[in-house]
């Protein structure tokens, strides 16, 4: 197992109150498999990817419980500086937004060359770093003739490129890729994940992708985790997800909410109402303001976890084997 999450806890504190970010959350990865985390905005995607990496707000994000173990470390134990070997080294992390995500006043070869100066562990020569961020380049479509011009030269689907050769530059065991492709069009989309695709294969990285995209998650991923309000509410592979009958009200409202062309007048299936106030979590299932299947139970009670093989839902609709209750 390369990642495992268990019953973590976030909390931003603040002067005038507290938000409940995470609300044990327990996660697993294995070497080379790809998880797809989906949820609406405020479901707690971010919080869960900047908490594998420590780079919560400082003095305000607070991980409060449980643990997180990345190939034998314990990353809430871990001291900032055994964090600073871990990060863009063992850990990589896309952000949401690659305009932001580069220096502008240093070119973007320099910028793949700091991570490899960094962690330097191979011990090699500023020839041969020279010579490694070349490759990232060509690996990622972009000529390494390049590596001198700033990141305004750029357009925005190859300051992604760029972005992704610097989080790939020290063969990290784990990559984080947050809304990779929110700031590019469509075809620059597709070709930012297939290209992410073939090196994930190469390198037999791991890969957390955090989307509000299903038809990217079924592109890619082998596993699926659903968030809302801080909390899994439903996981499983991603034949588990999109293939069983019977999902959580929530993620079924995610699927209504995907155009369906096959209709003749298509018409999208919003899910009703508004995420709830982290600050103020509602008692008993956190979805059940919103949920069309609610039950007197799910208003005072919190739902179990109910496992049907690899499958996991969080929901009083469901028994112990995962078996919708009639």
């Amino acid at each position: 197992m390369l990642l495992e999450i268990k019953d973590l806890e976030v909390v931003y504190q603040t002067d005038f109150e507290n938000v409940y970010a995470l609300n044990k959350v327990t996660l697993s990865l294995n070497a080379g498999e790809t998880l797809g985390l989906v949820g609406e905005t405020g479901a707690g995607k971010t919080t869960t990817a900047l908490s594998l990496l420590k780079l919560l707000p400082k003095n305000i994000g607070k991980i409060t419980g449980g643990s997180i173990m990345f190939d034998g470390v314990d990353i809430v134990k871990a001291t900032e500086g055994e964090m600073r070997k871990i990060r863009g080294n063992k850990i990589s992390m896309i952000f949401q937004d690659p305009m932001t995500s580069l220096n502008p006043v240093i070119p973007v070869g320099e910028q793949i060359a700091e991570s490899l100066e960094l962690h330097n562990i191979q011990g090699r020569t500023a020839a041969e770093i020279e010579q490694r961020v070349d490759q990232m380049l060509e690996l990622v479509g972009i000529p390494p003739n390049r590596k001198t011009e700033f990141p305004h030269q750029f357009s925005g689907g190859m300051k992604q490129r760029v972005v992704i050769a610097i989080a790939l530059a020290c063969d990290p065991a784990l990559l984080i890729a947050d809304e990779p492709t929110t700031a590019l069009d469509v075809t620059i989309q597709a070709q930012v994940l297939a290209m992410m695709g073939e090196l994930k294969e190469k390198l037999n990285t791991s890969l957390v992708l955090i989307t509000h995209d299903l038809g990217i998650v079924a592109q890619i991923c082998d596993k699926v985790a659903v968030m809302y309000a801080g909390e899994i509410i439903e996981s499983g592979t991603m034949e588990d997800i999109f293939s069983r009958i019977e999902n959580h009200p929530y993620t079924v409202g995610l699927f209504g909410s995907i155009p369906n062309l096959e209709l003749s007048t298509p018409r999208l299936a919003p899910i009703n109402g508004l995420m709830p106030d982290p600050t103020d979590l509602p008692k008993g299932c956190k979805f059940h303001p919103r949920c069309p299947k609610c039950m007197d139970i799910c208003k005072a009670e919190n739902p179990r976890v109910y496992e049907a093989g690899t499958h996991q839902i969080m929901c009083h609709l469901f028994n112990q084997e995962g078996n919708v209750i009639q």
